[in-house]
C-alpha cells in the first residue's frame, strides 16, 4: 500500500427537504461523504472541499432525473459534479441529490439495514463527484472494491454481497 497525502477537509452542507421515510442525522451524512472524500484522493493535499447533499422527496427526484440523464422516474443518488471553473475558485466538489422514499423501499426490498444502505448511496455519489464511474465492467469493479473499502471502515457489510438472513 503506497502512503498519500490526505486530501483537504470537506464543508458538507446538508439540506433535507423530507423527512419521510427515515432520513439519517446530518453528522451520520458528514461522516460518510468525509470517509469517501479521503479515500477517492483525488484533491490536492490541504485543499478544502464543499459539498451540498440535498434530501429529497420522489417528486423532485424525478424531475431531476427526467431533466438531467432523460428518466421517468425517481432514484437513489443524483450527482452533480462541480465545473471545474468552480472547483478552481471556490473549492466546490459538487452536489448530491438523495431520494429518501428510493433509498428505503431499496432497503426494504434487498434486505439491507437501512443505515448501511444510506451510507453505501452517500460514498457511492461523493466517488462520482470525485470522477468515479461504472460505465465499463474495469470501472464498476474499480469503483466497487472502493465503496466496500470504505463501507467495511464503518462496520458495514459489501453491498454487493446479497443478504444472508437466517431462518429462525
Amino acid at each position: 500500500m503506497i502512503a498519500r497525502a490526505a486530501p483537504g477537509p470537506l464543508r458538507v452542507e446538508v439540506q433535507v427537504a423530507v423527512r419521510r421515510p427515515w432520513v439519517p442525522e446530518p453528522v451520520a451524512l458528514r461522516r460518510w461523504a468525509r470517509a469517501a472524500h479521503r479515500a477517492a484522493r483525488s484533491r490536492k493535499p490541504g485543499r478544502p472541499a464543499r459539498v451540498c447533499i440535498r434530501i429529497v422527496g420522489a417528486a423532485e427526484s424525478r424531475r431531476l432525473n427526467r431533466r438531467y440523464r432523460g428518466r421517468d422516474k425517481p432514484t437513489n443518488v443524483l450527482s452533480f459534479p462541480a465545473s471545474s471553473a468552480e472547483r478552481e475558485l471556490g473549492s466546490a466538489l459538487g452536489d448530491l441529490v438523495i431520494c429518501a422514499a428510493v433509498v428505503s423501499a431499496e432497503s426494504r426490498e434487498q434486505g439491507k439495514a437501512r443505515v448501511a444502505h444510506w451510507a453505501h448511496i452517500v460514498v457511492h455519489g461523493i466517488l462520482h463527484l470525485h470522477g468515479h464511474d461504472h460505465g465499463t465492467p474495469r470501472e464498476a469493479a474499480a469503483m466497487e472494491r472502493l465503496e466496500v473499502e470504505i463501507l467495511r471502515g464503518f462496520g458495514y457489510q459489501n453491498p454487493y454481497h446479497p443478504v444472508i438472513v437466517p431462518k429462525s
